[in-house]
């Protein structure tokens, strides 16, 4: 397994702090109040569980009852536990093992070797205090990408499973995007799929190593997704949290449920209906953590309006979405998102 050096995250943390003369690093705490973090640890929650069997059932009914669970999760909660989803356990647990392999390999390796699209990254080059570091490495690869067999070099395995994956989990987002869409009786329920494009939907393969520093150390500082949906596939280890009426709450690992949860897009589309929520992960001083993030993104000259009016939002394109949120990361350290984008209400 990869040390704590692997990759370099406590040299640049360090470095970051001694950036920073008025944080030490005995006092250092990344809780904000801003966020009205809490400063004990936060009480564990149990997120909706929906069986998508119900979906695929004869019986009107069940189907409508589902549907309808799925609906109001993402307007209550913005996150929603998935089974009986369609992805087997054995491919799961595939790629589960693959991705493994290659977060083993040594840094140099992973950095140097322009593995899946040349897409490694760790820690956050873009902080500027402590409290915007995060204790993580990723690859973030477009979906285009996941079939090209050069990406890959040695990991000659992890290709196959990664297309079988991807394939998954685009089919089972499309089906909940399509839900969601039909219960705001959008006229057009296949709009996910013309809008949504390979180039522009993404993997994120998440290793979230061994942290000695803090026990409230961000492994992925807060943020929301600025997707339409995301799929996340999590290991046991625990350390997502969300925010949940104002306060933090920790996501109880289910072995048999994927995570999805509301972005940024579905939001402003759905005029607020959904709720795409603040999240972080917390590391953890004893265990290693991983997870695998499917990002159901438009093309990015796609014209994000809202299904219903007055709209909330004015209308913007998802790449005019994603400069602003990167000249915002660039400027202030972090993400500001769909504030920036809100009507200001008339008197």
């Amino acid at each position: 397994m990869g040390s704590i050096s692997d990759p370099p995250l406590l040299s640049d943390f360090t470095q970051l702090l001694r950036s920073c003369p008025t944080v030490s690093s005995s006092s250092y705490s990344p809780s904000s109040p801003a966020l009205n973090a809490d400063v004990v640890t936060p009480r564990e929650c149990e997120l909706p569980v929906i069986d998508l069997s119900g979906l695929r059932s004869e019986c009107e009914a069940e189907r409508r009852s589902c549907a309808a669970a799925i609906c109001r999760a993402s307007t209550e909660w913005g996150f929603f536990q998935v089974v009986n989803h369609g992805i087997s356990s054995e491919l799961l647990g595939e790629m589960r093992r693959e991705q493994g392999k290659l977060f083993e390999t040594p840094f140099e390796t992973k950095a140097r070797s322009a593995l899946l699209n040349n897409s490694y990254r760790w820690g956050n080059p873009a902080a500027t205090s402590p409290a915007q570091f995060s204790w993580s490495e990723a690859f973030h690869v477009p979906l285009t990408k996941i079939s090209d067999p050069s990406c890959y070099g040695p990991f000659i395995s992890l290709g196959g499973v990664m297309m079988e994956f991807a394939a998954a989990m685009s089919r089972l987002a499309r089906t909940l995007a399509g839900v969601l869409a039909e219960n705001l009786r959008h006229r057009d329920c296949s709009a996910f799929d013309e809008t949504c494009h390979e180039s522009t939907c993404f993997l994120r393969l998440n290793r979230y190593p061994v942290c000695p520093l803090s026990p409230e150390m961000f492994g992925l500082v807060p943020h929301t997704d600025s997707d339409f949906l995301t799929i996340l596939y999590q290991d046991q280890v625990g350390g997502l949290q969300l925010l949940k009426d104002s306060r933090w709450v920790a996501v109880k690992p289910n072995r048999d449920a994927l995570i999805v949860n509301i972005g940024d897009l579905l939001q402003a589309w759905s005029n607020d209906v959904y709720k795409s929520v603040e999240h972080k992960v917390i590391t953890n001083d004893q265990v290693e953590r991983y997870s695998v993030a499917y990002f159901l993104c438009p093309s990015y000259d796609s014209l994000i309006g809202s299904c219903r009016e007055p709209s909330v939002y004015r209308k913007f394109t998802f790449g005019e979405y994603r400069k602003q949120v990167r000249e915002d990361v660039k400027r202030n350290g972090h993400k500001v998102g769909l504030p920036r984008f809100k009507l200001q209400m008339s008197a």
